[in-house]
């Protein structure tokens, strides 16, 4: 079972930039789906950006044009590069990697958005 550890949260302004990043201690395989969620207090887990198996990505209305999902396979690490960021991207940022044969979760990492 691969795990996940994820890294690069914390307190920034608002529009300020962060990049998370989710670094797998097995392969990520081409068919894995990767993905990046959130939950913010008192909130359910949102789906925040979504690599597909043949690349493509996905992203929640809330975050389109300002954050970026990427990997990089040499690595085994997927990113989430976040710009313009607002108070209500406040939240704790998991990252999943999921196939038939998996579903791994990270411990998350907190990323608060403060003046």
């Amino acid at each position: 079972q691969v795990q996940l550890e994820e890294s690069g949260g914390g307190l920034v302004q608002p529009g300020g930039s962060l990049r998370l990043s989710c670094a797998a201690s097995g392969i990520i395989f081409s068919s894995d789906l990767m993905t990046w969620y959130r939950q913010a207090p008192g909130k359910q887990r949102e789906l925040v950006a979504r690599l597909t198996s043949g690349g493509s990505a996905v992203y929640a209305d809330s975050v389109k044009g300002r954050f970026t999902i990427s990997r990089d396979n040499a690595k085994n690490t997927v990113y989430l590069q976040m710009y313009s960021l607002k108070p209500e991207d406040t939240a704790v940022y998991y990252c999943n990697v999921y196939s038939i044969y998996r579903d791994a979760w990270g411990q998350g990492t907190q990323v608060t958005v403060s003046s």
